[in-house]
């Protein structure tokens, strides 16, 4: 039996796990993205005009059984769930009995809060962020988080699994983008110790390379020395696949769970206003590795 699916986020990531997710027979998929041109990749998959279909309008994915967001933020995520007077949102627009999947990392209020509107209206919301940039978005290797009942889960898991290597359960609605958020600072703080080290060591004439072996063969390695450093920092060709802003914006919600938990974290904030500097200064398009390059500005400076 055919599942009719639709698929709205046709970014850098999003456009990626589409194309892994159509290539299943079991699913007839209609796309939406606001821009239209995002779509004309899509016309060279094979899938195209068979069980891949554009969709001109949120209102074309209204019979869909589950729906897949992949959108850059909560603020453009709950403008499609709820919509507005004059365009009705997904919470609208979806049957009763359809699920709604936000894989995008969106802020775990939001999510909590749109969780009880969507299932008054039937709809079942499950928060299902991904970990892994574009390089495993392509591969469908990515790490998946999915917060839901584990029943809820377990009916989508087939599609996930499509998209991801791995899809951990991680609790209720909303745990998901909290941990997503939590996880995302733990790599942001491990890539800009691997920066600040690297930036100390060129200052003393040390070989980045060499001292690049070190930290990954000692107990200084993690993801960002092993996937980052001598891939897109010592080249300086910071094309890492992840934008310094979507860290930004990420940082800023792990922050705000500081106050939710009542736990005090000074090097969250700390990281959070690095970030945020950081996306004030740079380009609008900087990779998340381009850090280094505004801790350099900052040497420089000095």
């Amino acid at each position: 039996m055919t599942l009719k699916l639709g698929f709205i986020g046709l970014g850098m990531m999003g456009l990626p796990m589409l194309e892994n997710l159509a290539g299943a027979e079991a699913f007839r998929i209609h796309a939406y993205d606001r821009d239209p041109q995002r779509l004309d990749r899509l016309k060279t998959h094979p899938a195209w005009g068979r069980t891949l279909l554009p969709a001109a309008s949120l209102a074309d994915l209204a019979g869909c059984e589950v729906v897949i967001t992949m959108l850059p933020n909560s603020t453009v995520t709950n403008a499609v769930i709820e919509g507005s007077p004059d365009a009705p949102g997904l919470a609208a627009l979806l049957a009763r009995g359809a699920t709604l999947i936000d894989m995008g990392s969106s802020h775990p209020a939001d999510t909590l809060r749109l969780a009880p509107l969507l299932h008054e209206a039937g709809i079942t919301l499950i928060d299902a962020p991904v970990s892994g940039a574009v390089a495993k978005a392509a591969s469908g290797t990515l790490a998946i988080m999915a917060g839901g009942a584990a029943s809820d889960l377990e009916r989508v898991r087939p599609i996930l699994s499509r998209m991801g290597a791995t899809t951990i359960h991680t609790g209720p609605v909303g745990s998901a983008h909290a941990m997503k958020a939590l996880n995302n600072y733990v790599y942001a703080a491990g890539l800009l110790a691997a920066s600040e080290a690297m930036l100390i060591a060129q200052g003393m004439d040390l070989d980045p390379a060499i001292f690049t072996q070190v930290l990954n063969a000692s107990s200084g390695r993690n993801v960002a020395t092993e996937t980052k450093l001598a891939q897109f920092i010592v080249p300086r060709t910071f094309n890492g696949g992840f934008a310094l802003a979507l860290m930004a914006k990420d940082l800023r919600t792990a922050d705000s769970l500081q106050q939710l938990a009542g736990v005090a974290a000074p090097q969250l904030s700390l990281c959070t206003t690095l970030w945020r500097q950081a996306q004030d200064t740079l380009p609008a398009t900087s990779d998340n590795t381009e850090i280094y390059r505004y801790l350099e500005t900052r040497h420089d400076a000095d």
